[in-house]
């Protein structure tokens, strides 16, 4: 419900001082009202025992009152004790009520200042009319002003209190949201180091077994590097799932046990893949140049999981490239090979490792394109550029 009809709730206390408040003026006033004229006492009572809701109901007991006080004035009944209700009536509608009704009741207050003078000042001398209308407009305007005043500084505090509630809420939830993607980072990170360790040991594995009887060290030699991938792979994982038991740190802090390879780390990379068989061929063009190290981790995992679905998708006998090209603005990475096509055709899902591909050339500023090659084969380009936006070096 809105409008004058409209009950605001309250505090147990806020109830409890509003009646002692109303209490205490119908007893007082009220009392002397009844000894000085019975009507008038009456009439008093009736604009005092109201105000037990006045906050609750500020505008429906301001013109409550201020009707109880047009009759009385129509009656020519002399003014009471009770009169003063009218007054806490006008300053609770100044705190409580709505803006539009506070200002209609000072406008209210303004014309009972007029009909007070007009009707209860006997004198003809227009200089005492005169001082006691500006005396009951003065009261009059300065109680609705006073209640005005507590009124902007209540909204004024209410503001404060509500902004810094967001506050806290925005804080909390970008502590959840960093958590998130602390562990979404460090997922997408484990993703990459136990794919592509899993597929080197699938490849092996699967040699091994041919080899195992025609040519007992090949299979011995697969078997080592079984082992020490799957090694390499677990001691990887534990350290980045420890991380998720710590609180989360900047991605590159180098205080942290976690990998961080880079460009630096491609040869080793590459050769442990052409260990599994796979024929990978290796270029550098441009003039190399110390990369930061987030653009440089950014790169060794887009060609780390270029390779790994080479690994997975190309088939025997397949060959694959890894250029990187330093240019002007920006390093491009491409890896391509001559398999079968990564078995996706356009528009088919991309799967965790081509996402997690572009969401690393995202942070970095760059993009990557992945797809088959017309004629056979599988492409994967990234763009990466040297200059890091905003924040990409946290």
């Amino acid at each position: 419900m809105t409008g004058i009809l409209a009950a605001r709730s309250l505090p147990a206390k806020s109830k409890a001082f509003d009646l002692l408040l109303a209490g205490v003026l119908t007893l007082f006033f009220g009392l002397i009202s009844l000894t000085q004229e019975h009507f008038g006492g009456i009439l008093g009572l009736a604009m005092l025992v109201p105000l037990v809701w006045r906050r609750s109901h500020p505008e429906l007991v301001f013109f409550g009152v201020s009707a109880v006080a047009v009759f009385q004035w129509l009656l020519g009944v002399s003014l009471q004790g009770g009169n003063v209700g009218l007054l806490v009536a006008l300053y609770a509608i100044s705190v409580y009520g709505a803006v539009r009704w506070s200002r209609i009741a000072l406008v209210v207050g303004g014309m009972g200042v007029l009909m007070a003078t007009a009707r209860y000042n006997t004198s003809n001398d227009w200089k005492q009319q005169f001082t006691m209308m500006v005396s009951l407009g003065a009261l009059v305007f300065g109680i609705w002003a006073f209640g005005e005043r507590r009124r902007t500084r209540g909204l004024y505090v209410q503001q404060l209190e509500e902004r810094a509630a967001q506050l806290e809420r925005d804080r909390d939830r970008e502590a959840k949201l960093a958590v998130s993607n602390e562990r979404t980072r460090i997922a997408r990170e484990i993703h990459d180091v136990v794919a592509h360790g899993l597929s080197i040991m699938i490849v092996q594995a699967d040699g091994g077994l041919y080899a195992a009887d025609a040519s007992p060290e090949q299979a011995k030699k697969a078997l080592a590097t079984i082992g020490d991938t799957g090694r390499a792979s677990l001691t990887e994982m534990r350290k980045m799932l420890g991380l998720l038991k710590q609180d989360a740190q900047p991605e590159l802090d180098p205080n942290q046990p976690r990998p961080q390879p880079g460009v630096s780390s491609l040869p080793e990379l590459i050769d442990n893949v052409r260990q599994t068989g796979l024929a990978v061929d290796y270029q550098v063009t441009g003039i190399p140049r110390d990369l930061p190290a987030l653009l440089g981790l950014t790169a060794y995992r887009i060609v780390q999981e270029g390779l790994t679905n080479t690994l997975k998708h190309a088939g025997p006998g397949a060959q694959t490239s890894v250029l990187l090209d330093f240019g002007r603005e920006m390093l491009t990475v491409v890896v391509t090979d001559n398999g079968r096509g990564a078995g996706l055709v356009p528009g088919s899902d991309p799967g965790h490792g081509l996402i997690g591909m572009r969401q690393r050339a995202s942070i970095s500023g760059g993009t990557v394109s992945a797809g088959p090659k017309v004629g056979g084969g599988y492409e994967v380009i990234a763009k990466l550029p040297y200059n890091l936006p905003a924040g990409g070096d946290q």
